[in-house]
């Protein structure tokens, strides 16, 4: 039995450890779970033979004893909170320890949103219905292994005027532990809001988070969704967005990757009402042996609708990146208008980066371009500031930091930018080139 294979039957025992251990909720999302638990199944793990895969492999994912997290959050204090996940947008604060939420640590005083947990939003049909569990097995887990999360519904015209900020918490202390964030937001017809889900690690410990997203953009609503991703090295994290947008709404999304030890950002985003618009950036910064991973699908579904992808690396020592940006532009999907870049930026002859852009053009009628770069830091800048008695390692980050500066610009909050843009600067001065 491959290591693969025997993973795979660890994890699907997980999935009947975690029924039984429900009770009276078991039944909450009983056929959902089923419907998770049968997808994995037929899929499993997914090997470097896939395609969408090819440059992934989990092996090491794989190799631990993965362990369903242990019920609250018992030492963990509202400050040290704050201090991982600054800054924190307290009017609309929920904090998830190990997946589950924790009222204790959380704060809410925003009276427009609803706000329902897993279990009270059990009759909703909504929950699961972006997600397809045979494409995605890492998703299909998370459903079968569905425990907690949260539910956000946006009323008609509904305005936010600070971020909702959702902070998942992995202690990551003794047995190597799983967890499965699960969200799904509802914005209403013509609502406006600004949602910050924040993945941050109190201990160094094995970890492994596998989060499902879903956002459904009413039409004429406009949501800014901002996934940070700040984990310690030793955590294994797996994402999977999926987006709906209905017609004249528009989605902005910033993924932003500064730690983990092995990260896929799965994002699958369908414009499926005319005139919608999908604003999609990321940032991501590998040092060490880290491999980060992400993987964009944008399906124009129908016409006149605009698409925007950005997503620039940062990759340094022996690590390694994966840039996958696939647009779709179906039959009839006449003045789309889709765009694509991914610039690279490499600090050292051992990192690697593997980007392929990609377009699928059934209508004859579109503006659509892609394109990749990949290259080193600029010698001749290096040199002008060093020229103005700035040292090299200085010069350097200031260059990188430069570099990164268009997609922290672009995010919602000017606190988040410039905490994020501190943060990166500080992980750019450890490396060596």
């Amino acid at each position: 039995m491959t290591s693969l294979a025997a993973a795979n039957e660890r994890l699907l025992a997980l999935s009947n450890e975690g029924e039984t251990g429900r009770g009276a909720e078991a039944f909450a999302f009983a056929a959902l779970r089923r419907a998770g638990r049968e997808a994995f199944a037929a899929q499993g793990l997914p090997t470097t033979r896939l395609e969408e895969w090819r440059y992934t492999n989990l092996a090491e994912l794989a190799a631990p004893a993965w362990r369903l997290p242990a019920a609250g959050a018992a030492g963990v204090s509202r400050d040290a909170v704050e201090a991982l996940a600054s800054p924190v947008f307290a009017c609309g604060l929920l904090v998830f320890v190990d997946g589950r939420l924790a009222p204790g640590l959380s704060t809410l005083r925003v009276p427009e949103v609803e706000l329902l947990s897993i279990a009270e939003a059990r009759g909703s049909r909504s929950l699961g219905s972006l997600v397809d569990l045979k494409a995605h097995p890492f998703a299909a887990l998370a459903t079968a292994l569905l425990d907690d999360g949260v539910c956000v519904r946006l009323p008609a015209g509904a305005r936010l005027e600070q971020p909702l900020h959702l902070v998942f918490l992995s202690l990551g202390a003794g047995a190597p532990t799983a967890t499965q964030p699960r969200v799904f937001v509802e914005a209403g017809r013509g609502s406006r809001a600004v949602v910050v889900q924040d993945h941050v690690s109190a201990g160094p410990g094995p970890a492994f988070t596998n989060a499902v997203t879903e956002l459904h953009v009413g039409p004429g609503a406009s949501l800014e969704h901002v996934l940070l991703q700040r984990e310690s090295d030793a955590t294994f994290h797996v994402s999977h967005t999926a987006a709906l947008l209905e017609r004249e709404a528009r989605l902005a999304t910033h993924a932003i990757t500064l730690g983990g030890r092995l990260v896929r950002n799965d994002l699958c985003v369908t414009l499926a009402g005319e005139g919608s618009e999908a604003w999609l950036s990321g940032l991501f910064l590998g040092s060490g042996e880290r491999l980060v991973d992400n993987h964009g699908f944008v399906d124009h579904a129908v016409p006149r609708g605009t698409s925007r992808q950005l997503y620039k690396g940062v990759l340094a020592d022996r690590a390694r990146g994966v840039f996958r940006g696939r647009v779709r532009v179906r039959p009839g999907a006449q003045h789309t208008d889709a765009k694509q870049s991914n610039p690279n930026l490499l600090l050292s002859p051992d990192a690697e980066i593997d980007s392929k852009p990609q377009l699928e053009i059934f209508a004859d009628d579109v503006k659509c371009s892609h394109g990749s770069a990949i290259g080193r830091t600029d010698e001749d800048a290096l040199f002008y500031l060093r020229t103005r008695g700035i040292d090299e390692s200085s010069a350097r980050t200031l260059l990188v930091r430069g570099f990164a500066a268009e997609v922290l610009a672009a995010l919602p909050e000017p606190a988040l930018a410039e905490a994020l843009g501190d943060a990166f600067a500080a992980l750019i001065e450890g490396v060596r080139p």
